[in-house]
């Protein structure tokens, strides 16, 4: 099963300047988490991301900030370890919109459709072991297809980033790369952002 462009949505775990010091390569994470939201950017995906007691941890590191700014992203500070407790699903699954007026009473072929959901989460962050697997999880629980971008998230210990990936892939989560969800989203050297992107890369 290949990421759908048009069904994603992106979400972004707690890159905070105070904690991004202390990661496992986290230069490199931080680049990738920056490409991300780049090519959500260019490619219109919506964009989410979170800060963990922002007054103690600090903001979002400077880096990532113009790529959210493009994205038009959405911040959620929070002081549970999963964004979902905090309302993150139903920022990634509005609630329906009641039906208006005489609608319901139209044959089924006159009603307007409802608006496409976006089922599928691309998320990353840190640290892996903690806020990440516990937000990726309330989102398998809540029934989201969810791929974790593995060279764009990072705990401490190299161990207790791969202990999150081996438990997320157990619970149903698919593991990815950034490139991997770059060129799954395009699908197509023809693609009119294909350049654009690939530029990115280098």
């Amino acid at each position: 099963m290949l990421i759908e462009l048009e069904e994603s949505q992106l979400v972004l775990v707690d890159y905070q300047a105070r904690l991004m010091p202390a990661m496992f390569e986290q230069a490199a994470v931080v680049a990738n988490a920056v490409r991300l939201a780049q090519w959500a950017a260019l490619l219109e995906v919506p964009v989410f991301y979170t800060e963990q007691y922002p007054s103690g941890l600090g903001a979002t590191v400077p880096e990532l900030a113009p790529a959210l700014q493009s994205a038009n992203a959405r911040l959620l500070s929070k002081m549970q370890f999963s964004a979902v407790e905090e309302g993150l699903g139903e920022w990634l699954r509005p609630p329906a919109k009641p039906v208006q007026g005489n609608a319901r009473s139209l044959p089924k072929h006159l009603q307007k459709p409802a608006a496409s959901e976006r089922g599928m989460v691309v998320i990353a962050g840190c640290e892996a072991h903690v806020c990440l697997l516990q937000t990726a999880l309330n989102l398998l629980e809540d029934e989201f297809d969810v791929w974790v971008v593995t060279d764009a998230c990072t705990s401490r210990t190299e161990r207790n980033r791969d202990a999150a990936f081996d438990r997320l892939a157990g619970a149903g989560a698919e593991l990815v790369t950034t490139e991997m969800v770059g060129f799954e989203w395009l699908r197509s050297a023809e693609h009119p952002a294909f350049k654009e992107m690939q530029a990115l890369i280098k």
